[in-house]
């Protein structure tokens, strides 16, 4: 799955959280200084309302850094250890990288844009007002967001053609690993379904589940800093009460119990749903047989193979059913909870309306960043069982003991 589209996939991945890490802190520790040596000034305390967000000297500086560390990574590994696929799978994991933040950028930008625009709804909408508010002020508002609307368009479409381009390279790329060992695995049963079927589904749940995950780490980076300052807002929390940096903890907190709570009740799925597609499988297999042998799929073995997958599927169905309770659950209180922690400030008057505005989208932002293994779970399961299948599948080609859950599986075979 890995090692057929990355150079050295342990080492790989390994030196992209290092590297990461490392020019991350370099960035936050240093980032004026380095700014100051080019001239470029990072105070950010006035946000620039409009498509100027995207050309401020802090997003110049970030553009040149960006393009400079991963120039320095590719560079080493296109010496160290040259690979096929190295262009897509290097330079193109940095470019969907970068264009997601840039996405996330675009949301910021909006965000930026709702207090001024609430703020004089507030005023126009105030009726103890002295003057009239000028219209052109509201058409103004507008077509500033229209810009960064159109911007967030093209961004969006390009994003997904490119991350299209990126995985199907990366299903050629298992393909062409697989096909390249068929004389060795063609006696594997299931071999053809692990080579088309699960090299698909693979690839089609990365484009989306890979995209996820990324643009929920970009938009934590983007969004709370966000969150961190609109918190001077914010005086308490009920029940809690006075601490501090209120809104930045309490998406935290919460975040973190709707996650561990999804991740305790669906614990069990991913090993089923891996049962279930073992169980199609011997029983797909026995109906092959049965095309061209008369002494198979005859109707006890079918009745006794399709009880195994019957059982199976009333297991998910049980499981399935209290995880949706308790994501349901957790998502509907999601909806209310950031009003909830709002109420004391709200009743004082002491945020306007396009302070809560603000409020509310940074909130929403990175609390479902941090949910996002809670709006994932369904999907994630379904990428674990396809990785479990590959892993089996690799384990019979390279000659390794199968996976404990295969193991498991044909010693409860008949």
């Amino acid at each position: 799955m890995f090692k057929s589209f990355f150079p050295n996939p342990k080492w790989f991945f390994i030196s992209v959280i290092l590297w990461a890490s490392i020019t991350s802190l370099i960035w936050y520790s240093f980032n004026t200084q380095i700014g100051s040596l080019f001239g470029l000034s990072l105070d950010d305390s006035a946000p620039v309302i409009g498509l100027g967000h995207f050309v401020t000297d802090a997003f110049i500086l970030f553009y040149g850094y960006y393009i400079v560390a991963i120039a320095l990574f590719a560079g080493f590994w296109f010496k160290v250890a040259p690979h096929k696929w190295q262009v897509w799978s290097i330079l193109g994991s940095a470019l969907i990288l970068f264009s997601t933040y840039f996405s996330v950028q675009v949301s910021v930008a909006i965000n930026n844009w709702r207090r001024p625009f609430f703020d004089l709804v507030q005023e126009a909408l105030n009726s103890s007002r002295t003057e009239d508010i000028d219209a052109v002020q509201f058409y103004d508002l507008i077509i500033l967001f229209a810009e960064i609307a159109f911007l967030a368009i093209f961004v969006f479409v390009l994003t997904r053609f490119l991350v299209s381009h990126y995985i199907f390279r990366w299903r050629t790329a298992m393909n062409e690993y697989y096909t390249g060992q068929w004389d060795n695995v063609r006696h594997i049963e299931g071999a053809s379904q692990r080579v088309q079927e699960d090299t698909m589904r693979f690839a089609t749940i990365m484009e989306t589940l890979g995209v996820a995950l990324i643009d929920a780490v970009m938009t934590l980076f983007a969004f709370l800093p966000v969150l961190w300052s609109l918190s001077q807002y914010v005086s308490e929390l009920p029940v809690v009460g006075i601490i501090p940096y209120p809104l930045f903890v309490a998406a935290i907190v919460w975040s973190i119990i709707g996650t561990g709570l999804l991740a305790l009740v669906g614990i069990k799925l991913p090993g089923l749903e891996f049962k279930n597609q073992r169980v199609e499988a011997a029983y797909r297999k026995e109906l092959v047989y049965g095309e061209d042998d008369y002494q198979r799929a005859q109707p006890p073995t079918l009745t006794d193979l399709f009880s195994n997958v019957r059982k199976n599927y009333f297991r998910l169905y049980f499981h399935y059913m209290y995880f949706n309770v308790a994501r349901s659950l957790y998502l509907q209180a999601d909806n209310i909870f950031v009003f909830i922690i709002l109420i004391p400030t709200i009743a004082v008057g002491a945020i306007t309306f396009g302070i809560l505005q603000q409020i509310l989208t940074a909130f929403n932002q990175v609390s479902n960043s941090f949910q996002y293994l809670v709006n994932s779970w369904t999907t994630i399961v379904e990428l674990l069982s396809v990785y479990k299948r590959l892993t089996s599948f690799e384990a019979a080609i390279d000659h390794e003991p199968l996976p404990e859950i295969d193991q498991e599986f044909l010693a409860n075979e008949p």
